[in-house]
């Protein structure tokens, strides 16, 4: 599950980086092949002919032997690497935390002091929702509408997401250049369309979602009729906010949600919502205009709030509060709230452990301070230096292959050389630590320790406004098991986290190793030319840089990757948004094709490697991609990545790819008819 807590300011309010997206499908488990070859033959399910499903042939042997703990939605193979971070990490928490000796204001200090704080059950059992308290009084003293913006900037410092969002980012058109920018939000459930559709299921998580808001109000000491009124407000005003928001399909669109006005033209979109007075309350430095993600959720904002009494809005207001502290307070709030968003959501059984929870609240707080510990521990400098040649070596792939690709002009194939020769690397971890110093840590309410630093994070974030863009900046944490593609930084970044076996292993052979960790560099190589990453220049740019033809043509091959997802059933009735996956599984396919070209590549000039176990490096490399994505999930977390993730589940991942790949097909002998060859008229490429 995903755990409410209290996070650093997100990415810009844009859709910047596409992510492999491994760490939510690896959230614990451990892979079990073995460390010298890489493949594991007792994970292969020898009943199932592989050109008939290659993901149970590769897996069917895992997938019959492991279960899904009762703590969690999901359990992979590959979580092995979640697994042995979290050991090294927590280690490290835990000799900070013991460490008497650690010079005040440090880092080790802070990360111990906060792991600490999160850790003392007693006194989050004892205080209850006493940590509240300052959050509430100023929520209660709300009369009118003339309170309201100074009281959301300050509940948005406290990291409560109310109403908006606001941030900085990376001015898409101008990418150099910070710009102030707000967004959609306001809901408690992850999407508009729990709001909204009329399903069966759908219905039952509303339903769960206000029995979760009304237990809520009774442990803040309301009374059961005074609660589920509360409860019936919230959702009132909540859907008038999802009927307003935009879906996860348009939000795709790089240039649908940019609209940068003045900030006079936003106030006309709300005039019922002082923003001047929200951004001086905010602490932000002046600026003239700013991006407005989705225009016509600003309007539907106004009309909520005009239909909304000071009432209502102090109840939708209580209740923020009170939902984003729920995994720093007492058992009885982290249950309630871990009922609807572990067990109605998700389908996990029971709460993860605490100092699971706690070691993902220094990560999210602190992460580049707990991240450097991590790196001196599980990162040496010969896995950089190699993972670096791997990436160099897909890079060239890509560039050699571009000059087959019949439907490209010269010009847009001399535009897409240039763009990807000016990709950055970032492998590891950052050039520069961040710095914390100006951070209060306290071993005292792990809320309160948590309320600091969303305001230290949000200081820092609305003060790159009108700045020169920090290229330098990292969006995930070095102990990440993912990945991203960064459109507006034109770069791909590897944190140190995902570079561990199975998916990167030092000890085993080519084949494995660009099959598993080969197949991420060209996923996220690839996110700078999917049907979003396209839309950007070398230089991070949003500017169509496209003939118009070879813009058509494009199109016309990503429609084939968007109709072959959209006919996966997750469960029966229940099939995949082709249009939602499209751009993650066009990297799935690009990303398998350069990792290929690239394995292809280092065997040149050598003997051929022998089989192992009976299988040829050919098939190894395909072995190694289906192996690293062996996930069991439950069928609520299935239903809810269907309805939400960009990215498909772990089997069409596998099948979708190598489906379309020839090179797949000649490995295995499979033949025309085999439902992992699909026929040329019917065969998707697009790099």
């Amino acid at each position: 599950m995903r755990l409410l807590r209290l996070r650093r300011a997100p990415a810009p309010a844009l859709v910047l980086a596409a992510c492999l997206a491994l760490a939510a499908a690896a959230a614990a488990g451990g892979g079990d092949g073995p460390a010298d070859r890489g493949i594991d033959p007792a994970n292969i399910d020898q009943t199932c002919e592989p050109c008939k499903d290659f993901y149970q042939y590769a897996n069917g042997g895992w997938l019959a032997r492991n279960e899904i703990p009762a703590a969690f939605s999901v359990w992979g193979s590959a979580s092995g690497v979640r697994e042995k971070n979290l050991a090294v990490m927590k280690q490290v928490l835990e000799e900070a935390a013991a460490d008497k000796a650690a010079r005040p204001g440090s880092n080790t200090r802070k990360i111990g002091d906060l792991y600490a704080s999160c850790m003392d059950e007693a006194r989050a059992e004892a205080e209850g929702a006493k940590p509240l308290a300052p959050g509430l009084e100023r929520v209660a003293k709300l009369r009118d509408a003339k309170g309201l913006p100074a009281l959301v900037a300050y509940l948005h410092s406290q990291g409560v997401g109310a109403l908006f969002s606001f941030g900085s980012t990376p001015d898409p058109k101008e990418s150099r250049r910070t710009m102030a920018s707000v967004g959609q939000g306001g809901l408690g459930m992850p999407d508009r369309d729990y709001y909204l559709k009329d399903d069966e299921k759908s219905k039952q998580l509303r339903a769960a979602y206000a029995r979760m808001v009304a237990n809520t109000f009774r442990l803040l000491g309301d009374a059961p009729e005074q609660a589920q009124a509360g409860a019936d407000a919230v959702m009132r005003f909540e859907t008038e906010l999802a009927r307003a928001s935009l879906d996860r399909v348009a939000r795709r669109d790089p240039n649908r949600q940019y609209n940068k006005m003045p900030v006079a033209e936003l106030q006309k979109l709300a005039p019922g919502f002082d923003f001047a007075a929200y951004f001086k309350a905010a602490g932000a430095p002046a600026f003239a205009d700013l991006n407005v993600g989705q225009p016509d959720f600003f309007r539907g904002l106004d009309k909520a709030l005009a239909g909304a009494g000071a009432e209502d809005l102090r109840t939708y207001l209580r209740w923020h509060v009170a939902r984003s502290a729920a995994s720093a307070l007492s058992s009885a709030f982290y249950d309630e709230s871990f009922a609807f968003y572990g067990k109605a959501l998700t389908g996990a059984k029971e709460p993860q452990a605490r100092w699971r929870r706690c070691v993902a609240a220094v990560d999210g707080t602190l992460g580049e301070a707990l991240g450097e510990a991590y790196v001196k521990r599980a990162f040496p400098p010969e896995s950089k230096a190699r993972m670096r040649q791997l990436v160099t070596n897909l890079m060239a792939a890509l560039r050699e292959s571009l000059p087959a690709l019949d439907w490209m002009s010269d010009e847009t194939r001399r535009a897409a050389l240039a763009k990807l020769a000016a990709f950055n690397q970032k492998i590891g971890y950052p050039d520069a630590w961040r710095d914390y110093s100006g951070l209060r840590v306290e071993r005292g309410a792990h809320l309160d320790n948590l309320r600091r630093a969303a305001a230290f994070e949000r200081e820092r974030n609305l003060s790159k406004i009108g700045q020169p863009v920090d290229r330098g900046e990292w969006f995930m944490t070095p102990p990440t098991v993912n990945a991203y593609h960064n459109a507006l930084f034109a770069e791909i970044v590897f944190p140190a986290g995902i570079l561990q076996p199975p998916l990167f292993n030092p000890a085993a052979d080519d084949a494995v190793n660009y099959g598993g960790i080969g197949s991420v560099i060209g996923h996220e190589i690839t996110h700078g030319f999917d049907d979003q990453g396209r839309k950007y220049d070398l230089n991070g740019n949003l500017r169509d840089w496209w003939t118009e033809r070879d813009a058509r043509a494009y199109d016309e091959r990503a429609r084939c990757v968007e109709e072959q997802y959209a006919a996966f059933e997750v469960e029966p009735g229940l099939k995949l948004n082709g249009k939602l996956v499209l751009g993650e599984s066009i990297a799935d396919l690009g990303g398998l094709k350069i990792a290929w070209l690239a394995f292809q590549k280092s065997l040149e000039g050598r003997p051929r490697p022998a089989a192992v176990d009976g299988f040829t490096p050919e098939q190894r490399f395909f072995l190694g991609y289906a192996q690293a994505w062996a996930r069991k999930y439950r069928p609520e977390e299935l239903r809810r990545l269907a309805a939400t993730d960009p990215h498909p589940p772990a089997m069409f991942r596998v099948n979708g790819p190598l489906s379309n790949m020839p090179q797949f097909a000649a490995a295995f002998g499979c033949k025309l008819g085999d439902a992992m060859a699909r026929p040329a008229d019917r065969r998707c490429q697009v790099w």
